[in-house]
């Protein structure tokens, strides 16, 4: 059985590289941001987490598309957490699986890399402005950086992906990051 928990190491190793590359190679030393996007790596770890949204029949939304008709039709928290979970999964494809979204699409491989920033942005943007009651894990200052800097954090995930495909430089030969 697994766990449906990251282990702490991984936790570590995600935060870490995180950490290093937004503030070395980038020189972003926004702690709560590079926080964050350390623990999104840690949570879309597993698979079902990409795949968190589902419909009022319970139908997986793997579409932005649908996602965004889903976060229209809810309402305060629950409209607030499927704007974030866009933004997110938009981020994480943009950021570390970019070739994913032009191989999908063919022609429009750009057109469709500008439309999931876009949409990540602008969830992002309409998530932070939504009021709770209940204490986040994701502040608003902290959506409104990501959606301000969308494409910075997505260039900076690429770049946390080539440190982890680097891996040990003795080993022969460099390990994939996701095997297709």
């Amino acid at each position: 059985m697994y766990s449906s928990q990251p282990s702490k190491t991984l936790h570590q190793l995600f935060c870490g590289i995180t950490e290093n590359t937004f503030h070395i190679q980038l020189g972003v030393a926004d702690p709560q941001l590079v926080d964050y996007l350390g623990n999104l790596l840690v949570r879309f770890v597993r698979h079902d987490a990409l795949e968190k949204i589902r419909s009022v029949t319970g139908q997986k939304l793997r579409d932005v598309g649908a996602m965004l008709a889903e976060a229209n039709a809810r309402v305060g928290e629950a409209r607030r957490e499927v704007h974030r979970h866009i933004g997110d999964f938009t981020l994480f494809w943009a950021g570390l699986f970019p070739e994913s979204l032009r191989r999908q699409h063919g022609a429009l491989a750009s057109d469709q890399f500008h439309d999931y920033c876009a949409h990540g942005k602008r969830a992002y943007h309409i998530a932070a402005m939504i009021e709770t009651s209940t204490k986040q894990d994701a502040p608003n200052d902290v959506l409104i950086q990501l959606s301000e800097h969308f494409e910075m954090c997505a260039y900076g995930l690429r770049e946390v992906r080539r440190e982890l495909e680097r891996g040990d430089e003795d080993a022969e030969p460099p390990r994939p990051f996701l095997i297709n």
